[in-house]
Parts: C-alpha cells; sequence; structure tokens
C-alpha cells in the first residue's frame, strides 16, 4: 500500500479510467515514434527507478498501483506520483507479470559529446534487444567510458533494452551516432580500432591489451559491415574450439571487452 505519510491532499494524484488522457499517453510510449516525438521513454520496477534517481536521471511521472509501498529513501514529494488501479498498471506494463511500479523519464540532450580517449563500444546493426541491453551491461562492468550506437541498432530505449541493461545504461554515456565518423575521430587521437570478424582475424590472445581502445562489434546474423569493417587498425575474433559457428553477440562483447583488457588493474 502506499506510505500513510504521503496520503496528504495535492501530493498524489488517482487514476481510475483507463480511458484517462494521461494513461493512453504513457501506453503510446511503447512505440519508438512517440518517443522521439516527446523525448521521453518508461521503465518498470523498482530497481531501474532507483537507479535513475540515483543518477539524476528527470523522472517527468511516477505512476504507481494502489497495492506498492514506495522505499521510504525516496522522496516521493519531490516526484509527479500518480495512484492507478491493478487493472490499469497490468495495461501499461509489458511484462507478464507487471512490478507495480513504473515511471516517465526525459531522454538525455542528443547533443551530449564525448571525448574520443579512452575505452570504447561501437554497435553495429545489433537488432535483438536482449542482446543489446546485455552489451550494455557488460560495458558498465568492465568499466567503459562509453558506447555508440550506429545504425541499423534497436532503439535504446525499446523496454526490452532497458531492462536488460539493470540500469547500466544510467552509469555510462550510451549515444547514437554515425561509426564512421567515430572511427576517424579515435584514429586521429591514435586510439586503435578493433573490429570483430570471422575470416581473416587475428586471435584475440595475440592481441596487446592497449591502454585505449574502440571496439566494433556487429550484427548477430551478418556482422560488421563491410565498409566499416575496411576501416579497422586490427581485425580480431575469439577462437572457436567446438562446432558451433559463432558465439551469442553478447557472450561474445564480453569476452572481448575483458581480453583487450587483461592486464588493466
Amino acid at each position: 500500500m502506499i506510505r500513510k505519510d504521503l496520503k496528504v491532499e495535492g501530493i498524489m494524484k488517482r487514476i481510475e479510467s483507463e480511458q484517462n488522457a494521461s494513461v493512453k499517453q504513457w501506453k503510446k510510449l511503447y512505440t519508438k515514434k512517440e518517443r522521439e516525438k516527446t523525448r521521453t521513454y518508461l521503465i518498470e520496477g523498482p530497481h531501474l527507478i532507483e537507479e535513475a534517481i540515483k543518477h539524476d536521471v528527470p523522472v517527468i511521472h511516477l505512476i504507481v498501483e494502489e497495492s506498492f509501498e514506495l522505499p521510504g529513501t525516496w522522496d516521493a514529494y519531490a516526484l509527479n506520483t500518480w495512484v492507478v488501479t491493478r487493472k490499469i498498471m497490468k495495461g501499461l506494463s509489458d511484462t507478464e507479470h507487471p512490478q507495480g511500479i513504473l515511471a516517465v523519464c526525459e531522454m538525455p540532450d542528443e547533443e551530449e559529446t564525448l571525448e574520443p580517449k579512452g575505452r570504447f563500444l561501437l554497435v553495429d546493426g545489433v537488432q535483438d534487444p536482449g542482446n543489446l541491453g546485455t552489451i550494455i551491461r557488460t560495458a558498465d562492468s568492465a568499466g567503459l567510458n562509453g558506447v555508440i550506437l550506429g545504425e541499423g541498432t534497436v532503439d535504446l530505449y525499446n523496454s526490452k533494452v532497458l531492462r536488460a541493461t539493470q540500469g547500466s545504461l544510467f552509469h555510462l554515456p550510451v549515444i547514437k551516432g554515425h561509426l564512421s565518423k567515430w572511427i576517424s575521430s579515435f584514429k586521429e587521437e591514435g586510439v586503435p580500432v578493433y573490429i570483430t570478424a570471422l575470416k581473416g582475424a587475428t586471435s584475440m590472445r595475440e592481441v596487446a591489451s592497449p591502454e585505449q581502445f574502440a571496439l566494433v562489434i556487429g550484427n548477430e546474423g551478418s556482422g560488421v559491415r563491410s565498409e566499416i569493417m575496411k576501416e579497422a587498425d586490427e581485425l580480431v575474433a575469439i577462437p572457436i574450439y567446438g562446432q558451433a559457428e559463432s558465439l551469442n553477440v553478447s557472450v561474445a562483447t564480453g569476452i572481448l571487452l575483458y581480453e583487450l583488457q587483461r592486464n588493466r588493474k
């Protein structure tokens, strides 16, 4: 249930109709078109929302099922909180088992810039939401400076991507960009560019562990586009000892990132 200290007139607004205009608008945020139009997106569950709050992500609306108890550490007075019925929450959630709480968040400024120095992951055409979310979480775990999403990559604010990041989206910069331009910028700064390939590539075991790098990973089926692959300083691959043709892209990314940093302390 909602915390007793918040049952104060004006603190929370209640919605009981599924035809409410706000409810209809929130549902639209499951489409990329509406997210881009409003520059907002939905996240679900206390863990993701707490990570967003901790990392100063602008929360525009907090949507709480009437039976959900807000954590005592949250400053609910500073949040624009709406209480909804279980039926409305079920309709708003895109999971089989709704967690009882959603938030509408504001996207960061598209003009956010990154210095092409450090350790970066460039993603070329990864289309599975679960894979992309896991890749971002892995990049966060590996301590990267940022992730750049290239053309053909699934939308960052897809709900399945967001869930799979487990909050890592809020821990490091993740931006959209033209990979060719970024690769040129890395090369100008002397940052080596490694691109994954199945043929004509050097085994990761033979690749030096550099202080800085830009690693490019590709689409689940077709890999990195040929026009991007031509720009590599070095093509790299993970040795396959069994009969599988390749590894899942998120698994491969984890191996590659940690192998590139094997001498890092």
